[in-house]
């Protein structure tokens, strides 16, 4: 008897996880909606919880505040990227392939999450305190990632190994970075994703003509 009532508690308690990170996705969701047409400053927490259809105070459950809001948005969809990105990654043998599919994934992710792609590329870089802990949170491991690539091309040969991988990792993020915000304030008119292949190849290959 006392075996099954530990059960029952076990299983009340995965249940209100569940519906925990569902409400807690759900004012995400709903958060960037509103950051993304009305702003960050602009937007109101009552904002967020009318667009997700709950009271004002549920938010607060969850979140501490807007600034909270914010950041839990970057660090949901940051996580939720490099947990796609290990999974696909892990059967690709070359270094090359794994910075492609990298760069698609990255481009492909915002895409399909406009709401997503302009706080991360407008909003977020208006917040002071999310710029100071920028460096330090998912984007390290972001950039870890790239630099792990970077430096198995090197050992294979394929990429040079003098130059700095840290370096190099930077520089990759820094166009996928720059091709993402031209295409929110594009509005989208292109197509993000399709210019994952001429950046890598410019990172591969440089500016410079063979013949030159």
């Amino acid at each position: 008897m006392q075996t099954k009532r530990k059960m029952a508690s076990r299983a009340n308690e995965q249940m209100d996880e569940k519906n925990r990170i569902g409400k807690s996705e759900l004012i995400l969701r709903a958060a960037a909606k509103v950051f993304a047409q009305f702003g960050y400053f602009n937007a109101k927490v009552s904002d967020v919880a009318r667009a997700a259809g709950i009271a004002d105070g549920t938010v607060y459950l969850y979140f501490k505040n807007k600034d909270d809001l914010l950041t839990s948005i970057f660090s949901w969809a940051m996580g939720e990227f490099l947990n796609r990105a290990r999974t696909e990654l892990v059967n690709l043998g070359d270094a090359r392939e794994k910075l492609r599919r990298f760069a698609s994934l990255h481009f492909s992710l915002l895409e399909q999450e406009r709401d997503i792609a302009i706080v991360f590329q407008i909003e977020l870089r208006q917040s002071t305190k999310f710029m100071e802990e920028f460096s330090t949170t998912y984007l390290a491991e972001y950039l870890q990632m790239l630099r792990e690539i970077i430096e198995e091309g090197q050992k294979s040969g394929i990429f040079r190994k003098g130059i700095n991988s840290k370096l190099m990792a930077k520089l990759l993020f820094g166009m996928l970075d720059e091709m993402a915000t031209n295409w929110v304030l594009s509005h989208g008119n292109h197509s993000l994703t399709a210019t994952a292949e001429p950046v890598l190849d410019i990172f591969f290959n440089g500016v410079t003509a063979s013949h030159a």
